[in-house]
């Protein structure tokens, strides 16, 4: 897809969820935490990474919240250098959220909740077209099965897509949480009972 035909749609896009009422938007993140629970995610006591919701972005901070009460570590991406496109992740609820020495090993997170801008069911992502999370997780591409970290992206239902063209240096996402179902592989993700699991 040409730059100039993703510029559009990444406005059209991101104005069709910044439409969307507060009403719908704690609705539509509660669904989002509902369908997530039912998964089993997050585990307890995991190391999960998430994002602070900006420009209409479907909000995780109940998924986070959640987390917290789970006993899980709780990080959030803060930008080091625009220029080369360049972010670690910080514990979250610091403020001001500051880098952690060991940043950079994002391949230790278990599960990542991915802001997106639009998506399809293939786990291709629209994003803001700066390539930070492509940058960071980059070593996913050349993993034959899914391991960690979980990229799971979370959106409204109003950024799903038809079909979005996969670039080289994409990162594909396991699946993606909206208020209306779960898309991608992880909607074979079932939470499996006490039985199951030994307990």
């Amino acid at each position: 897809m040409p730059e100039s035909n993703q510029a559009g749609l990444r406005r059209s896009l991101r104005a069709a969820r910044r439409a969307l009422g507060t009403a719908q938007r704690l609705a539509a993140a509660t669904a989002v935490d509902t369908s997530l629970a039912r998964m089993g995610l997050p585990r307890p006591r995991s190391r999960i990474a998430a994002y602070r919701a900006m420009d209409g972005e479907l909000d995780p901070v109940i998924v986070m919240r959640r987390a917290l009460a789970l006993g899980c570590e709780v990080h959030v991406p803060v930008v080091t250098s625009l220029r080369r496109r360049r972010m670690r992740f910080a514990a979250w609820p610091d403020e001001p959220p500051r880098p952690r020495a060991d940043g950079d090993a994002a391949r230790w997170f278990d599960l990542v909740l991915v802001p997106l801008v639009g998506f399809d069911d293939d786990g291709n992502r629209l994003g803001m077209g700066a390539g930070f999370y492509d940058r960071h997780f980059a070593f996913l591409r050349h993993r034959d099965a899914w391991h960690r970290p979980l990229l799971l992206g979370l959106a409204f239902e109003v950024q799903r897509l038809e079909r979005l063209p996969a670039k080289s240096l994409d990162v594909p996402l396991w699946g993606v949480v909206t208020e209306r179902a779960i898309h991608g592989r992880a909607a074979t993700r079932i939470r499996r009972k006490p039985a199951e699991t030994g307990s």
